[in-house]
């Protein structure tokens, strides 16, 4: 074998031992609801940390990685699929914990020292050894609540939803108590393996069959609607069922240029929220056709002072945390962020703001917020973001839109109150998603708006020149960063005279 060849193996083995380590990672964060321009960057920053430039593609469901190849080693290719997801933010937090400190620890090995040095190539696969092993036991550590912690805080978090609404004592209760069912009965179907689709339906059908019970038990009691309005039992169920997807997520992607990660959450996400519809809307038809009245009640009694109503918009918050297997600190961040979201969103609202909004102006905020606290005190953006949101789901408004449907009084309600539900929606992720945004630019008022294309390096570098960088375009006009460089000297100047003048 060559000395040429040789060189190419000993370099490829390192390459595809980087490349490992970053698909990985990507991965894991993939899994655990990172967006896809968060996988993008870890995976380019800890590739780079190493010593080499990678190109990441990037979908629903998989990850490759790509290094081009140089005059010492072919091009290496790694790619991964992402096989599950789940919502567990205190392993996010450790994984973004690892990555840190891999790329800002600058490890001590990088590619090229390991061609010619036989020590650098074990340091280097020792170090590959160790992130795998960090890694393998952030994966393997058992949740760190229990799945009987995670159905009380679910009920929970309904129960705060039910107050937030204007819910009494008995709706409050009868809300946790329905979600604790459905938590149980998602379960049990998820045992089975059943897809999250029919879990869905399931859920949205066990809280509107106890509202159904109410609407046929409430008229035999000295009670009215509005003091027991079955709306909010399903609307606090609701809630729950879609706190679970990724509106945010998808919203990042599709705004980041992700076009295909955006499209497939979207698909996940419109095919859930749809499995909740006919859950509502089968169950409701059933009613309808047994000779149950469904009364849509406007206005309900409202025990609770506004004070309690914002104290339930952060339960609901900060449960939705705890079942997400957030510590306890965070979690307390989560639930004054919802806390706070609700008294913004009713406040616009009160001043006469469309529900379009009074949604999105209070996610803007929260997007700013959640960024701030990634990078001061090492919390996951997504753990702000993803809870602070809670108090803000139309859950109430897509029963309403679906009650409306079927109740045989004319599609254009129900329409308009399933449209304004997806309006919501769409504001929460768009404002969230602006709002980080809005964060990294504040923080880097230099943007460079395309990165140069680099030009592939020459095998025979002798005799192929190097092509030049184009600069980055907008538009029509060249953007040139200037970002460290430095003011010339007088002696700069005045050799660059002398220069001119030979």
């Amino acid at each position: 074998m060559s000395r040429r060849s040789q060189r190419a193996v000993l370099a490829e083995q390192t390459v595809r031992g980087v490349l490992e380590l970053a698909v990985r990672l990507g991965e894991t964060l993939l899994s655990l609801g990172s967006a896809a321009a968060e996988v993008t960057e870890t995976i380019e920053r800890v590739c780079r940390a190493y010593g080499i430039e990678v190109q990441v593609d990037l979908t629903f469901t998989s990850i490759l990685v790509v290094h081009d190849g140089s005059e010492d080693s072919p091009s290496v290719s790694v790619l991964r699929v992402v096989a599950s997801r789940s919502a567990d933010y205190e392993r996010l937090a450790r994984v973004t914990t690892l990555v840190t400190a891999i790329t800002d620890g600058s490890p001590e090995v990088r590619v090229a020292d390991t061609v010619d040095s036989s020590t650098a190539r074990d340091q280097a696969r020792q170090q590959f050894e160790d992130a795998h092993e960090r890694l393998d036991a952030i994966l393997v550590q058992p949740h760190r609540y229990r799945r009987s912690v995670v159905t009380l805080t679910l009920a929970v978090m309904a129960a705060g939803v039910a107050i937030l609404l204007g819910g009494g004592p008995l709706i409050v209760l009868l809300a946790a108590l329905t979600t604790a069912a459905i938590d149980g009965v998602n379960q049990l179907l998820g045992r089975w393996g059943l897809p999250a689709f029919f879990q869905q339906i399931a859920g949205a059908a066990l809280a509107t069959g106890v509202a159904v019970l109410l609407l046929a038990v409430v008229p035999q009691l000295p009670v009215e609607f509005a003091v027991l309005p079955p709306a909010l039992v399903v609307a606090s169920g609701v809630v729950v069922l879609l706190a679970g997807l990724s509106f945010v997520g998808a919203a990042d992607d599709a705004i980041n240029g992700f076009p295909i990660t955006a499209g497939g959450r979207l698909l996940e996400v419109g095919l859930l929220t749809l499995g909740i519809v006919v859950g509502i809307a089968a169950v409701l038809d059933g009613a309808r056709t047994l000779g149950v009245e469904l009364v849509l009640v406007d206005s309900y009694a409202r025990p609770w002072p506004a004070s309690v109503q914002v104290l339930g918009a952060g339960i609901a918050a900060g449960a939705w945390a705890l079942s997400s297997h957030t510590p306890p600190r965070p979690a307390l961040v989560a639930a004054l962020t919802g806390a706070g979201a609700w008294v913004a969103s009713d406040a616009l609202s009160g001043l006469g703001a469309a529900p379009l909004l009074a949604s999105a102006v209070p996610a803007i905020v929260i997007g700013l917020l959640g960024e701030t606290l990634a990078e001061r005190w090492r919390v996951p953006a997504v753990v702000t973001t993803a809870c602070g949101i809670v108090p803000l789901l139309p859950g109430l408004t897509l029963y309403r839109g679906v009650l409306d449907l079927t109740s045989g009084r004319g599609p254009e309600g129900g329409i308009e109150l399933l449209l304004q539900a997806g309006m919501i929606a769409i504001g929460l992720a768009g404002g969230v998603t602006l709002g980080r945004i809005a964060y990294r630019r504040l923080r880097t008022p230099v943007v460079r708006a395309v990165a140069p294309v680099r030009a592939r390096r020459s095998p025979h570098p002798e005799s192929a020149p190097t092509a030049e960088e184009p600069l980055a375009r907008t538009g029509t006009m060249p953007i040139i960063s200037t970002i460290g460089v430095t003011e010339p000297t007088e002696d700069d100047l005045a050799g660059g005279a002398a220069a001119a003048k030979d």
